[in-house]
């Protein structure tokens, strides 16, 4: 494991994801602020708050659990990008970015799950 979760590239691109998602809801429409864009910031801000934590964890059980909620954020934010594109909300390419970077991160966190299980 490492030492620190800021030594992880899917805590950085998770950090980033959030981030961007965070500009992405400044084009959304002003009504959506307490609706979409409340839901969409708090999941992308959930994958690496949730990867931080399991890596705080004293076992790799716990970081696991951790991490399976992360991926399961993550999935949660494609489907609500998904949403905001079919509704359009905000700017399709924007949202493509997003949707790719999402895709990108929950293939890290899927990668780093099956690195913590136990060995058969």
């Amino acid at each position: 494991m490492a030492r620190s979760h800021r030594e992880l590239t899917v805590w950085r691109k998770g950090l980033d994801l959030a981030c961007k998602v965070y500009e992405l809801t400044r084009k959304m429409p002003k009504e959506e602020m307490y609706r979409m864009s409340g839901q969409i910031i708090r999941c992308s801000a959930s994958i690496p708050a949730n990867v931080a934590e399991g890596n705080a964890r004293g076992t790799r059980r716990d970081y696991a659990h951790f991490v399976s909620i992360a991926r399961g954020s993550a999935a949660e934010l494609e489907t609500f990008l998904l949403i905001i594109k079919r509704l359009g909300l905000a700017p399709d390419s924007d949202v493509d970015d997003l949707l790719a970077q999402s895709e990108e991160v929950g293939r890290m966190l899927t990668a780093l799950r099956s690195s913590l299980s136990p060995n058969p």
